[in-house]
């Protein structure tokens, strides 16, 4: 029991040292700040998104980037219909888990905030249910995310888009 304590204590001592690791990198790089302006995402998200997605302008629109990621539906068409299915899951599995994650934390707590994108995912909750309005607002986070790493700019939640509105200014602000 001793030893198993002595194993325990020594795993929480490297979490600890990862997490200042962490937490120092989110410090020296601009674009893991810009990036955790989004709800849901935090030093680990930001961080991983930095380094995972590289130089974002290699993906020409947010769309492109969220479909790397696989957050978009997969579609099936035959006889002119097409039907949506479920998410694609191609690209990085441990970048979408921390997105999907983020959305969590997101949708949970959207009712108590009172911006755009806040309201815009507690509407969308109640007309397609949890599940979706989950992976649909992990969708927006990378899409926004490629925003914000592509232009290098700062977002703001009072300005970004819901559902939808293409004109006036975009989601990401100088």
């Amino acid at each position: 029991l001793m030893r198993m304590w002595a194993q325990h204590k020594t795993l929480d001592e490297e979490i600890c040292w990862l997490d200042a690791q962490i937490a120092q990198h989110v410090k020296n790089d601009a674009d893991a700040q810009r990036a955790m302006a989004i709800v849901g995402v935090g030093p680990i998200t930001a961080s991983a998104a930095v380094t995972t997605i590289g130089d974002p302008r290699q993906f020409k629109n947010g769309r492109q980037f969220a479909a790397w990621l696989g957050l978009v539906p997969k579609q099936s068409s035959s006889g002119g219909k097409t039907r949506l299915g479920p998410i694609t899951r191609q690209g990085s599995d441990y970048l979408r888990t921390l997105l999907v994650q983020g959305a969590r934390s997101a949708v949970v707590t959207a009712g108590r905030r009172h911006d755009r994108v806040s309201r815009w995912i507690v509407q969308l909750q109640q007309r397609v249910g949890y599940y979706k309005a989950l992976v649909a607002v992990a969708n927006k986070h990378a899409r926004i995310l490629w925003a914000i790493l592509a232009r290098g700019e700062q977002f703001d939640p009072s300005r970004a888009p819901a559902r939808h509105e293409r004109p006036g200014p975009c989601p990401v602000t100088a």
